[in-house]
């Protein structure tokens, strides 16, 4: 009953969709919640219970002028986000007519193969990559099946370069440092007529990338920023230089010197399984939103 609620609250938000928006359809990191093979509390009763809110990083992106649909990212739970994002916008079939990739780890692409022959059997959808993403789907099985099917039709990205979606509504992708082992890695600034949108879901650390993040917070409406561990605490069985993130106090602390109004742009993102951010009632979560911050959460609506 719970989960039938809640796709109805979506059609309902619907109704006030009457310009370009996105529409948050996830906020977990890769591997899920609850993850594989996690023995904590944290995952315990989401494996007999699961949350039907709990899904990988990904938002569609609604043009209500010419009923056009944007995905970014192609997560593993892109079959249900698909059809959320279809009650939203109260359209006939789940497919967007374009998917924005960031990079290559699975959460990002791996949603893809819902597109081939053993499933969808899609046509020519429009995947939006970088330069070394496309090679690697262009020259990797299983994802080189579904170029040379047809099921997905590859559009070239380019750094710092926009693609105009419409008149007053652009994606622009930028580089931004992260693990790259098959593939760049990218965040958008994504431009409506009224607003400016960040979405950058995996970066390492602020003081890696070659912009000034607090400035680029400046220059947008919402930002919704990479969030993966709240401390080193929550993952101390793992070495935090493979898998390097900004920890959200890390974070609060870098930005809590800026004025009210930039710190409310800022919707922290992509949780991992053991991010007490998950849970709305978590003192973790309390203090996050006491400091002027916001928690992505599915079902989130912004104007752009």
């Amino acid at each position: 009953m719970k989960h039938i609620f809640f796709c109805l609250c979506l059609v309902c938000v619907q109704s006030i969709i009457a310009q370009p928006s996105l529409i948050l359809l996830g906020n977990v990191q890769d591997g899920g919640s609850p993850h594989i093979g996690c023995e904590k509390e944290c995952c315990k009763q989401l494996f007999l219970q699961p949350d039907s809110k709990r899904k990988v990083v990904a938002l569609g992106l609604f043009n209500p002028r010419n009923n056009k649909r944007y995905l970014f990212e192609a997560t593993p739970d892109i079959t249900t986000q698909l059809r959320i994002f279809r009650n939203y916008t109260k359209a006939s079939t789940d497919l967007p007519d374009g998917i924005f990739l960031t990079h290559a780890h699975i959460g990002h692409y791996a949603g893809l193969m819902y597109l081939g022959r053993e499933a969808m059997n899609a046509k020519n959808i429009p995947v939006y990559t970088m330069p070394a993403m496309k090679k690697f789907l262009e020259t990797n099985g299983p994802w080189s099946q579904l170029v040379s099917l047809q099921n997905i039709s590859l559009q070239n990205l380019q750094n710092n370069t926009k693609i105009e979606l419409d008149r007053d509504l652009t994606v622009t992708p930028f580089l931004v440092p992260h693990r790259d082992e098959y593939s760049e890695t990218v965040g958008y600034q994504i431009t409506g007529p009224n607003k400016k949108a960040l979405f950058i879901p995996d970066i390492d650390k602020w003081e890696k990338w070659n912009r000034n993040i607090d400035s680029v917070i400046a220059s947008v409406d919402y930002a919704f920023i990479d969030a993966t561990f709240f401390d080193a605490a929550e993952i101390n069985n793992r070495d935090i230089r493979e898998i390097p993130h900004p920890f959200i106090i890390e974070s609060m602390q870098r930005f809590d010197k800026l004025p009210a109004k930039e710190r409310n742009k800022i919707y922290f993102i992509h949780f991992n399984h053991t991010n007490p951010l998950l849970q709305p009632n978590s003192l973790a979560a309390k203090t996050v939103l006491a400091k002027g911050f916001k928690i992505a959460r599915i079902g989130t609506v912004v104007k752009l």
